[in-house]
């Protein structure tokens, strides 16, 4: 398969697979090895060979699938569990029973839910109330499918709109690309759960909360949107600061300043990944695109504290506006380095390069 017209060559699919294969070997001599090795400094050196090899492994991949895909999962996730597990903290400790799931929980971006008998130990449940949950349950479900299936419709209809971006309005192309963006990110996650299911035998909690729902920025941040990249940053950057900066500044402000600093981290990390999709220097953009989200949920929680219940805005009211500032701000700030530097042309050339290929393969397949 090769790589004419922007699609994923051979030579990408080759590395990729090396790639693969070292991080296998690399999270193969963290579970035997270094998580003998008694917590903190000691495990942390132990640990930053495999760190470092995770921050270069994504530059030898081009393709912008591919390769945001492998700095996301092992610059940002993998490296940040590393880092918590060297002091016995994160989703590693303890280490997982086996070390293929120790690689999953390592590198993907899933979280493993707690068994019913954990999430509420002393809860009493009559056989009643038993069956009314089973009912809700049930129906939940079944909106849940209903829902899963219409993105994929969407999805699919945003794919159709592309073949006549010529025709179409550059701000609805960007509409389109965002909608894009977040209906594939959520798709993957959520159909790799079934699988996920079957061959490592443990349900996997949703990474994104319906997040157009969302009725604050706290609501949006905090509970709907990329909800592994929260799981990550708050024992990493919002609990350290916040338990510093308490003994200086109090509780109240030392929690917003650990939302600053978490949103800072944020930002940061989205240039690294910029960096590994462009290949170029950044220029800070997408930074300050979460600087100010930080510093507007910042001032929208010491609202609601200084008004308490008064004067709270209807959900009606406050999640299209949330929606919106989100959605704005995102044009502004958000995208504009991505678009500059072609990588939307590229994700489209690449999935219909790759579709073609599947149905050639698909055809030679029939006709054999």
């Amino acid at each position: 398969m090769e790589g004419g017209g922007g699609g994923v060559s051979e030579t990408e699919i080759n590395n990729f697979f090396h790639v693969c294969v070292l991080v296998i070997a690399s999270l193969s001599y963290c579970y035997y090895i270094a998580s003998k090795i008694p917590s903190g400094l000691l495990r942390l050196l132990s640990l930053l060979p495999v760190v470092y090899l995770f921050i270069l492994l994504p530059l030898r991949l081009s393709s912008a699938h591919l390769g945001g895909l492998s700095a996301f999962l092992l610059v940002w996730l993998a490296n940040f569990k590393l880092l918590l597990f060297s002091v016995d903290q994160g989703p590693l400790s303890p280490p997982p029973p086996n070390l293929f799931h120790f690689i999953s929980v390592a590198c993907l971006p899933i979280k493993i839910k707690p068994p019913p008998s954990q999430v509420n130990h002393t809860a009493v449940k009559t056989s009643n109330h038993h069956k009314i949950q089973q009912v809700h349950e049930s129906s939940f479900h079944v909106s849940k499918s209903a829902l899963l299936a219409l993105k994929i419709v969407l999805l699919g209809l945003i794919f159709y709109a592309y073949t006549y971006k010529q025709n179409l309005h550059e701000s609805f192309i960007l509409v389109l690309y965002c909608c894009h963006m977040y209906l594939q990110l959520e798709l993957l996650l959520a159909i790799s759960a079934t699988p996920a299911r079957a061959l490592f035998g443990f349900e996997l909690e949703p990474q994104f909360n319906e997040p157009y729902l969302a009725t604050s920025l706290q609501d949006f941040w905090s509970r709907r949107w990329n909800l592994m990249v929260t799981g990550v940053l708050r024992p990493t950057v919002y609990s350290p600061v916040r338990r510093i900066s308490m003994r200086v500044i109090g509780p109240q402000w030392a929690s917003l300043l650990a939302v600053m600093a978490a949103f800072a981290m944020s930002g940061l990390m989205h240039e690294v990944m910029y960096y590994y999709l462009t290949r170029v220097p950044p220029t800070w953009e997408v930074f300050w695109f979460f600087v100010l989200q930080g510093g507007c949920l910042v001032v929208e929680v010491a609202v609601k504290r200084a008004l308490g219940s008064k004067l709270r805005l209807h959900p009606a009211v406050s999640g299209p506006l949330v929606v919106g500032f989100v959605s704005v701000t995102s044009v502004w700030l958000f995208w504009p380095q991505l678009l500059r530097h072609g990588v939307d042309e590229r994700v489209i050339s690449e999935f219909f390069s790759t579709l073609n290929f599947i149905k050639e393969k698909v055809l030679n397949a029939i006709l054999a």
